[in-house]
């Protein structure tokens, strides 16, 4: 199960940026690529949420092995919400106007 729920982490993080990187075309942002992309950094938080959750403490990862408590297992999630609000201010606030001023 450990190495699943790695391999998912990892997956799922490729595929966000996969995702985020191909959300822009043309100038434009793609709105349901852009969802999938924030989707999937949640889904990969959760994904070492439930690694520290099932194997701190087990001295199989010294990471894991951090989060020996559940307020700093809580920690991950507030980390991937707060990564995941901070990128979208960025693209809201930065990169779109940016689009829209080089496409003029």
């Amino acid at each position: 199960m450990l190495y699943i729920l790695i391999s998912a982490a990892v997956v799922l993080f490729i595929a966000h940026v996969i995702l985020l990187f191909t959300s822009f075309s043309k100038g434009t942002l793609i709105s349901p690529r852009y969802f999938y992309s924030h989707l999937t950094l949640w889904l990969t938080g959760l994904a070492v949420f439930a690694l520290a959750a099932l194997y701190s403490g087990t001295n199989q990862s010294a990471f894991l092995d951090y989060f020996n408590t559940w307020t700093k297992k809580s920690y991950i999630l507030v980390f991937i919400f707060g990564l995941s609000l901070v990128a979208h201010c960025i693209v809201t606030f930065l990169v779109l106007p940016l689009l829209r001023k080089s496409r003029v």
